[in-house]
């Protein structure tokens, strides 16, 4: 009897009147096996790797994350469920090396919800899936409108999963019995909605595309440090001066480095928006920047004071040291410049895109993952000299589309470059 099955008959007493819509979804309320006790010690986790080595079937894995608290994207607890070995919920601070437990599960299928979001924390503590299924990729392929776990359940399996811990401080400890109930729940029915999944996507030919995608995510490279993040600062677009650009700069660097030395969300040091303010106004002293918006009202003087020693740091600076106002780019400008900088390239886009989004739709997927829009954009700003399916096939293959992709958009995307072509 699949976890599905058995929770039915645990939780039918519970089921709500049906609607006109249909059955209401039933209220997923407590683990089979009650919550388990948290891992936390070195004979403890050796007992869990003990009874997840010795289960069967694919694995479900979930990792809880402090995301608005805590500095960075280290898990804060992860949990597991397989047939044969029940769940486990594993404290990665108290054991943070869990290479053991991956080691054991190497050749498992492992099964996440939104696995780029979890893999990399997962990797930070020794654990590393060969092989996995993703379920809310698979729910995008599929065609479902709405891919979150909890109306993923629902949907497809007819449960309703307890939302309401989704964003909490998982750093907390001890972990309060409703957070941990939460997070049990969360892979109770992860393998049965990766079986269900499969039986869809099986039945609408598109079993193999998922595969080749699930086989992408497990083979990707850790994605390299993302060059000058400051850049990303919220209200970033009001900034045009390389002078408060540089403000901008100092004052992100200076609120990291704070943040990670003292293990707290940036946010929580000072907001976006007070950058932002400081690098406008470009206050003269200590009392101007004091004024302003987002700083006086949560630090002392000396908290003032170095975030003034950072502007006066940016205002120091020669000008060959500013930061230039954009940032150098490989690849295609932005479309709303192709129009002015080339119209043909213009007009191969309009129409690769117009091929694209209508296959999309006609295989009920996402556009983006029929083939991403940058891939669209590279291949219709620099295509091939000879446009002909094979040349097409090569560049696509070269960004790194899956062969599933390259079979579904090769006809459309030649076809809307020949229509346009390329000029001497």
């Amino acid at each position: 009897m699949t976890d599905a099955q058995e929770t039915e008959t645990r939780t039918a007493r519970v089921q709500p009147s049906s609607q006109d819509s249909g059955p209401a979804p039933v209220p997923l309320l407590e683990p089979r096996e009650g919550i388990p006790p948290v891992t936390a010690t070195a004979q403890e986790l050796a007992r869990v790797v003990e009874r997840f080595a010795g289960g069967s079937g694919p694995v479900a894995v979930d990792a809880e994350r402090a995301s608005g608290y805590r500095y960075g994207q280290r898990a804060y607890l992860i949990q597991l469920r397989r047939r044969g070995a029940g769940s486990a919920l594993v404290d990665p601070v108290a054991c943070p090396d869990l290479t053991v437990l991956g080691d054991a599960l190497r050749d498992t299928e492992w099964v996440l919800h939104a696995a780029t979001q979890d893999l990399p924390c997962l990797r930070e503590i020794g654990m590393i899936p060969e092989r996995l299924f993703d379920t809310e990729l698979a729910g995008r392929l599929a065609g479902f409108a709405r891919v979150g776990l909890g109306p993923m359940t629902e949907n497809v399996l007819g449960y309703a999963l307890e939302k309401g811990h989704s964003a909490v401080d998982w750093s907390t400890r001890p972990l309060p019995e409703p957070w941990l109930r939460y997070a049990a729940l969360d892979v109770e029915l992860l393998v049965d909605l990766r079986d269900a999944l499969e039986e869809e996507l099986t039945a609408q030919g598109k079993l193999d595309w998922a595969l080749q995608e699930f086989a992408a995510i497990a083979a990707a490279p850790p994605p390299p440090p993302r060059k000058d993040p400051w850049r990303r600062t919220s209200g970033m677009h009001k900034v045009r001066r390389r002078r408060q650009m540089a403000v901008v700069r100092e004052l992100w660097t200076t609120r990291d480095r704070i943040a990670q030395r003292r293990d707290l969300s940036p946010g929580k040091i000072l907001g976006d928006a007070a950058i932002v303010e400081a690098a406008l106004a470009m206050p003269a002293d200590v009392p101007a920047m004091a004024a302003l918006p987002g700083f006086a009202q949560r630090m002392g003087k000396r908290g003032i004071d170095q975030w003034f020693a950072a502007v006066e740091r940016a205002r120091a600076l020669p000008d060959r040291e500013l930061p230039q106002q954009g940032q150098h780019v490989t690849g295609p400008p932005p479309p709303r410049a192709w129009a002015d900088r080339d119209p043909v390239a213009a007009a191969r886009l309009t129409a690769a895109r117009a091929a694209v989004t209508a296959r999309a739709e006609e295989l009920s997927l996402p556009q983006e993952n029929l083939i991403t829009p940058d891939t669209v954009r590279r291949v219709c700003w620099e295509p091939p000299a000879d446009i002909s399916e094979a040349a097409v096939r090569e560049v696509l293959r070269a960004h790194g589309a899956r062969e599933w992709q390259i079979e579904q958009t090769v006809p459309l995307l030649t076809v809307a470059l020949a229509a346009t072509p390329v000029e001497e």
